[in-house]
């Protein structure tokens, strides 16, 4: 299983004035700005861990969603939340050919932890053999900061001003993860519990 995000999200909509702020960094002069690129790639770094260890999509944007088997072809579990729309379903066999398949054939449950696609009737097609499913979708929860929910904003930031507080070390443990934001994403990990009950 491989996702691809397809567009970046956009450099509008991220927090840098915020972010500049909450690092209490200069105001009133001419060079206001001068950090802004490296601040912006600081939110983009914090925003991808963020996401990866909740499975959430804190801002809507596309992905790819490339599967070679089904682990159940009555319904699979898609790799983050909340699913907003499936745009297009392709088969590709191992040459290459690609045959589209018709979007209104398919659905999804929604699930804050994990949404399930399906087919309307039936199972899930078979990937070709030696080929793919691609599933193009469009995830997310928010189109601006101001929906982000404040825990996972809060979170995004803190995890920004540690990356840039301690951008020129590489000990392992001023590099890992700040209790704070551990806290914070606590409610978003998924809780999983097997057989005989242990989670």
């Amino acid at each position: 299983m491989i996702l691809i995000e397809v567009n970046q999200v956009a450099a509008e909509v991220l927090p840098v004035g915020q972010f500049r702020q909450h690092l209490r960094l200069g105001t009133g002069f001419a060079e206001d700005s001068a950090q802004d690129d490296v601040l912006e790639g600081y939110i983009r770094a914090a925003l991808a861990a963020v996401e990866g260890r909740t499975g959430q999509a804190i801002f809507q944007r596309d992905f790819i969603w490339t599967v070679q088997s089904w682990a159940n072809p009555k319904a699979q579990a898609f790799p983050l939340a909340p699913v907003r729309l499936i745009q297009q379903v392709t088969l590709v066999d191992k040459d290459g050919a690609r045959s589209s398949q018709d979007t209104a054939d398919y659905t999804f449950d929604e699930d804050v932890f994990e949404p399930k696609f399906r087919a309307i009737e039936g199972d899930l097609p078979e990937p070709p053999k030696d080929g793919r499913i691609e599933v193009v979708l469009t995830a997310g929860a928010a189109l601006s900061w101001q929906e982000v929910p404040p825990d996972l904003a809060q979170a995004v930031l803190l995890m920004a001003s540690h990356y840039y507080e301690y951008r020129n070390d590489v000990a392992l443990g001023k590099g890992c993860t700040p209790f704070g934001v551990t806290a914070l994403l606590e409610r978003y990990r998924p809780m999983r519990i097997g057989l005989g009950g242990r989670q």
